[in-house]
């Protein structure tokens, strides 16, 4: 059973408005499809951070940047040894 923080912390949550300037980590996660550890991984690789004692809050331009992050590059070489 999942525990109090869980809950609060550790679920995608809907935003009250997806085009808004900051969002939480959790709204985030929600906004991009993806879970609440993977924004957080994804924040520390591109040393995205908070003040201390505060909560993470995203913007815009970071939300994409986590976006990009996620991407992965076509293979070329896998492509040619399925096709040969």
């Amino acid at each position: 059973m999942p525990g109090d923080k869980y809950e609060k912390y550790g679920r995608p949550v809907p935003p009250a408005d997806p085009d808004q300037e900051f969002m939480t980590v959790q709204e985030t996660a929600h906004t991009l499809g993806c879970s609440v550890p993977t924004v957080r991984r994804r924040l520390a690789a591109l040393r995205i951070t908070s003040k201390p004692g505060r909560r993470v809050m995203t913007s815009r331009a970071d939300r994409l940047a986590i976006h990009n992050a996620g991407r992965v590059a076509p293979q070329r070489a896998r492509r040619a040894r399925v096709a040969a």
